[in-house]
């Protein structure tokens, strides 16, 4: 059985492995099914495990379109994007298994319920390897589907629409390469509409005059972007594994303006080519000629004074060399000028971890990509999981959680363990305990919900057996005031 790759020499390990891969058992406390060998009562803070199941490699479970069931999940995958809005979450896509566990890229758009924990199979196929069908440009219709692809990028406007830029899969044609086509699904409605963009794969990027926009301009096809909705809703996409100016392929580190009024994109900062390193400057000082290194799967957000936030993710620092970073930047949308704010201008740094619950100013997490991101009412950064380096050096599925402050530019470690390749812990499923914890993964979907619960779905990591594939799981964390 045949899976997609991301096509980054990088990315190595069993994070896509075609067959199930057992190892040892990691802890003794696992259990070994839904239920909770200690009564223990419930915590005020920490992981729950809210649906899906505790063994890797499922095929997704799709009931009749439209109508929820307790029976219904999503298969298991990665590279998937989540939304929350009014009330409910949304998983799209990714790489994983369909109704028949068949693997490839996927065009299931789901919605979950967390009140009475119930998915509901809302549109695309329930087959893998689906071509877009696109329609005419800007008109919505039933028949519209985004075509079956792995990491897009997404976001939620301020009138609850759910956004799709990109990733990697198949075009109208079925062909399958790097997307930059735009999407727009009203949650009412039901109904998709091709915004902008190719419906063809393998488009390099149109860049025009910097600074400028135009209707003209179009970022390259790519996977792995982040993308950011500022205040006056427009959207800025950065970076991402795919197409430059001249339609080379590799990691890039552009910045791009989209104004969803005019239609218009504007490339506002880094280059026009892949593979860039990074200008750092002097961390902690703004300036114009700083800029990260070209990379993708990076984590970002978006803090309450609207600066946008960028950690890590696979590629380069301020050199040549390819590898996991762990930078922490900061860009400001109204002077446009990039920040270096903490960890290293090198690739492939082990994770310093000092005491759990502690903040210092050497704590730092490993290099890392495929992280899930969250931040809290008081502007706090959480950094869940990814594909990085652990406190020993070992590159690995990680299962950490992080908190950054960005007052004292500080770390956290706040949960999990520091050793990589770690088993879930699941418990009793609805129930917050401190033992419980996702196990190691890379590439899941996440959410943060009205109530600022951080929620995580699946990606390729290890499940309660220590089995690693492809995940189906669906996990929420409290935090702690």
């Amino acid at each position: 059985m045949s899976f997609p790759k991301l096509d980054r020499k990088w990315k190595a390990g069993p994070a896509l492995l075609a067959a199930l891969m057992m190892t040892a058992m990691m802890s003794a406390c696992v259990t070994s099914g839904d239920g909770d060998p200690d009564p223990e009562p419930e915590s005020a803070y920490g992981w729950a495990w809210e649906s899906g199941s505790i063994t890797a490699g499922q095929a997704g479970i799709y009931g009749t379109k439209g109508t929820a069931s307790a029976s219904n999940a999503p298969g298991s995958r990665e590279l998937a994007q989540a939304w929350f809005s009014s009330g409910s979450a949304w998983l799209f896509g990714g790489s994983g298994y369909d109704a028949a566990r068949s693997g490839g890229y996927l065009n299931d758009l789901w919605k979950y319920s967390p009140t009475s924990r119930e998915w509901t199979w809302v549109s695309g196929s329930n087959s893998v390897s689906q071509r877009g069908s696109y329609g005419a440009l800007g008109i919505p219709a039933p028949a519209n589907v985004p075509g079956a692809r792995s990491g897009p990028a997404s976001w939620v406007d301020a009138n609850g629409a759910l956004w799709l830029f990109g990733g990697r899969g198949h075009d109208e044609g079925g062909n399958i390469g790097y997307l930059n086509d735009l999407w727009k699904f009203d949650a009412a409605a039901l109904q998709w509409t091709w915004i902008s963009g190719s419906n063809a794969d393998d488009r390099p990027g149109l860049y025009g005059t910097k600074g400028t926009p135009s209707t003209a301009n179009i970022p390259g096809g790519r996977l792995g972007a982040v993308a950011w909705l500022d205040a006056n809703g427009n959207v800025w996409l950065f970076g991402g594994y795919g197409l430059d100016a001249v339609g080379s392929a590799g990691d890039l580190n552009d910045l791009w303006k989209f104004d969803p009024v005019n239609g218009e994109w504007t490339w506002v900062s880094g280059e026009d080519l892949k593979n860039v390193p990074g200008v750092y400057g002097t961390k902690g000082t703004p300036a114009p000629g700083n800029f990260p290194g070209a990379r993708d799967t990076s984590a970002g957000w978006r803090d309450a004074s609207g600066k946008f936030w960028l950690f890590g993710g696979g590629g380069f620092g301020s050199t040549a060399s390819l590898g996991q970073l762990n930078d922490l930047w900061k860009f400001d949308p109204a002077t446009l000028q990039w920040t270096w704010i903490s960890g290293s201008d090198s690739v492939n740094q082990s994770g310093v971890y000092g005491t759990q619950g502690t903040p210092s100013a050497s704590n730092i997490p490993g290099g890392n990509c495929g992280a899930n991101a969250w931040i809290d009412s008081t502007g706090r950064l959480y950094l869940f999981g990814g594909r990085g380096y652990d406190a020993t050096g070992l590159l690995g599925a990680l299962h950490d959680l992080w908190r950054f402050d960005p007052t004292a530019v500080t770390w956290t470690w706040v949960a999990g363990d520091k050793t990589a390749n770690r088993q879930g812990v699941y418990g009793t499923k609805g129930k917050r305990l401190l033992t419980n914890i996702p196990g190691g993964r890379e590439y899941a979907a996440t959410f943060q919900d009205a109530s600022g619960n951080l929620w995580s779905f699946g990606g390729t990591g290890y499940d309660s057996g220590g089995v690693t594939n492809y995940l189906n799981d669906l996990w929420k964390y409290t935090r702690q005031n």
